[in-house]
């Protein structure tokens, strides 16, 4: 099957969109984080320090997460359900990083962001059947199959782990606040908070590396497809 140049172009214009649109909204909620950091860094109270770098790692996932999906699944038609709902988890992240010297806060509106997430996996889930196009390309589809096995584990175990923990910390906080708040019991919930998401950041970046022989054999493929090649 030949594949329509057009529709390659049509392609590369939706994934420039998708790049411009995750790297502004990340920009976005960076300068919040940086903003309302420079205010609390000068409480000079060390356990800030790890909200704002809990605040970092959610950053640098959301965008690692946001163009490994560009590279693999986003092609024509512009998925307007999909950019809407990264706005959205844009919007909690900013509203999260206003929280870095309320712990009870943070967690509340970290379990906010964690269900928008989880909503958001939900909903790309069905963008990783291969598209008719694509059908010839085995690359594409083990490319597929990789990341609906991702996808799948972000929905199902994953994700409900980061809300049920963020939501038991807030629960926790209310129950105990002399402990958490008055003892500063809520630098181990923070903790525990930046070396979770540390750990999911590392599995991004090296489930990336498992995926990129694959992108680059898959647009060889397509590429040759388009010039009637094969």
């Amino acid at each position: 099957m030949k594949m329509s140049p057009a529709l390659l172009g049509l392609d590369a214009m939706v994934v420039n969109i998708e790049l411009t649109l995750s790297s502004i909204v990340q920009a976005v909620a960076l300068t919040f984080l940086i903003e309302n950091a420079r205010t609390v860094l000068a409480v000079r109270d060390a356990a800030t320090w790890l909200y704002v770098f809990s605040g970092l790692c959610s950053i640098l996932i959301f965008w690692s997460r946001s163009i490994l999906h560009t590279l693999t699944l986003i092609r024509w038609p512009l998925e307007f359900g999909h950019n809407f709902l990264y706005i959205a988890c844009t919007f909690a992240e900013c509203l999260l990083f206003t929280c870095l010297a309320n712990p009870t806060a943070w967690f509340e509106l970290s379990t906010l962001y964690a269900i928008a997430v989880l909503v958001l996996f939900a909903y790309d889930m069905r963008m990783t059947n291969v598209r008719e196009a694509d059908r010839p390309s085995e690359a594409s589809r083990r490319l597929c199959e990789m990341i609906a096995r991702d996808q799948r584990l972000n929905i199902f175990l994953l994700m409900p782990l980061l809300l049920i923990f963020n939501l038991g910390c807030a629960g926790a906080i209310y129950r105990w606040p002399d402990f958490f708040l008055a003892r500063h019991g809520h630098v181990y919930l923070i903790a525990g908070q930046f070396l979770g998401l540390a750990i999911y950041l590392y599995y991004v970046v090296r489930f990336f590396g498992r995926l990129a022989p694959l992108i680059l054999l898959r647009q060889e493929e397509r590429r040759a497809l388009a010039s009637g090649d094969r």
